[in-house]
């Protein structure tokens, strides 16, 4: 039997879940989301060096009402109402500048 080989990931600052479950929204809208994640990460300057965000997608957080929703590791901060307006503000007031983004948060882990 072979020895299996260690992966390897990039160091990353954040980690963005994004659930692109059939009941999270019913047209797509999370995966669409999702897709346009790595030009918006260019754009912002966040796909790589020291606030380099990862991306991830979920199949279900179990939280299946106003999606698209995602949430940003380790801040703890889960977001709803992800419009591409809303990831915008994401994008640029939490994950750039380091403020999440209020009117938007569904939920706040108590570790975060």
């Amino acid at each position: 039997m072979s020895e299996l080989e260690k992966p390897t990931m990039m160091d990353y600052h954040r980690h963005m879940l994004v659930c692109v479950g059939p009941r999270c929204t019913e047209e797509g809208e999370s995966e669409s989301l999702f897709q346009m994640l790595g030009e918006k990460f260019r754009e912002a300057g966040i796909n790589k060096g020291d606030l380099r965000v990862k991306r991830t997608r979920t199949h279900c957080f179990a939280t299946c009402k106003s999606g698209p929703v995602l949430s940003i590791q380790p801040d703890g901060i889960w977001y709803y109402n992800v419009t591409e307006k809303n990831l915008d503000r994401i994008i640029n007031e939490h994950l750039v500048g380091g403020v999440p983004v209020e009117d938007l948060i569904y939920h706040r882990s108590k570790n975060g």
